[in-house]
């Protein structure tokens, strides 16, 4: 009688096929490190009105494309609309605004205008980005008398805010993270602002470390498990783990207090490489060479000038610079902690089985390595 259970073969092959699917399928979601911010400054003007200035991709926004795609695709579309429809678009592109943005004073929304000052000036027809319609959205209107706060929101249209809020006639300012979809905390509008206290930067600057390798850091986990799949034994990934960690916690200190620095056009690239490298190894060898873990400490350098890019572009606490950096490293830490344990709960049961590395260890480095020298060369033609 035939059993009509999967054998031991067949489980691994299936885990492998699986494995490569989901890491073809997502070459086109990590070509850079999809975190952006949507920057949004608020000024609260002597003569009651306010005005404030959301930094977000609006070519991308008046297509209904993703925010990462590709920039001179999207003006080339947009420039292949008639006048009338271009024109179209920017009404609609008005609208969303209006709709997916909300000022609400003591609970209430207020009304505003739209414009879209950098269009047809020098801000964006000579951006070192591709755009026609440029990158600022500037909203206007009027605090209504007698309010006492006030609250941001802009829905999942936006990626997380970067959030300022600046009170002119006070000399008052706040700044908050919000992920999208998320609701502001109530801004005062009279009296001082509660400064935020130190566990509630602590917990915000360790998420964002965290989601910055999970989920969004695709080139980042599939490094991590590129150091996971060499060998079956837990000294050479411990051995890799921990120069990687000491290497990039390194260089995102020094990069942020701008002590180095390197165009992102060149870090990039080389990231993308590390990966293949390191897949590669892999592939050609199953044991841990003395010269691994100096190699994966001088990628470490580079993933660290990588991560620097987030805080350096949202900036840290000022009467807290020490403890945003630190509870970033650590949700850093704790995002490949994580991959490596969804890496052991997938494939650890059969890490010592001796089909392991040719049917798993070998497959999917291999399809690691296509990824990365896919991303290498899309990031050097400046893809």
């Amino acid at each position: 009688m035939l059993s009509s259970r999967p054998t031991a073969v067949g489980i691994p092959a299936r885990l492998t096929m699986a494995l490569l699917i989901v890491l073809l399928v997502s070459t086109r979601a990590a070509t850079a490190h999809p975190l952006t911010f949507t920057d949004a400054t608020i000024v609260l003007r002597p003569g009651g009105t306010f005005q404030a200035d959301l930094i977000v991709d609006l070519d991308a926004l008046a297509l209904g494309a993703p925010q990462d795609a590709d920039d001179a695709g999207l003006v080339a579309a947009l420039r292949a609309l008639s006048p009338d429809e271009l024109d179209d678009r920017v009404d609609r592109l008005r609208q969303l605004f209006q709709r997916r943005v909300r000022f609400r004073f003591d609970g209430e929304p207020a009304p505003f205008e739209v414009s879209f000052p950098d269009r047809g000036t020098p801000a964006a027809t000579e951006s070192e980005i591709p755009t026609l319609l440029g990158l600022t959205a500037r909203l206007n209107g009027r605090v209504p008398a007698e309010a006492t706060e006030l609250e941001f929101f802009a829905s999942r249209a936006f990626s997380e805010v970067n959030l300022t809020i600046r009170d002119e006639t006070r000399n008052l300012t706040s700044r908050a993270l919000l992920e999208p979809g998320a609701r502001s905390d109530p801004f005062p509008l009279a009296g001082a602002v509660e400064p935020p206290t130190t566990l509630s930067i602590g917990l915000q600057y360790l998420q964002l470390g965290f989601v910055h390798i999970v989920p969004r850091g695709l080139d980042h986990i599939l490094f991590v498990l590129g150091l996971f799949l060499l060998g079956t034994r837990l000294r050479p990934l411990v051995w890799q783990v921990t120069a990687f960690t000491v290497a990039h916690a390194a260089t995102l200190s020094l990069a942020v207090f701008d002590v180095v620095s390197l165009p992102a056009t060149l870090v990039e690239p080389l990231i993308a490489l590390s990966i293949v490298y390191v897949a590669v190894e892999n592939v050609l060898t199953d044991r841990l060479h003395p010269w691994r873990p100096a190699v994966v400490f001088g990628f470490g350098l580079l993933h660290g000038l990588g991560f620097a890019g987030v805080l350096q572009e949202i900036g840290l606490p000022q009467q807290e610079r020490l403890l945003g950096l630190l509870s970033f490293n650590v949700g850093i830490e704790l995002g490949q902690l994580l991959v490596i344990a969804l890496a052991l709960a997938a494939v650890g049961w059969c890490r010592h089985r001796v089909w392991y590395r040719s049917r798993v260890g070998i497959p999917v480095s291999s399809a690691i390595a296509a990824v990365g020298l896919f991303w290498t060369l899309e990031r050097a033609l400046g893809g």
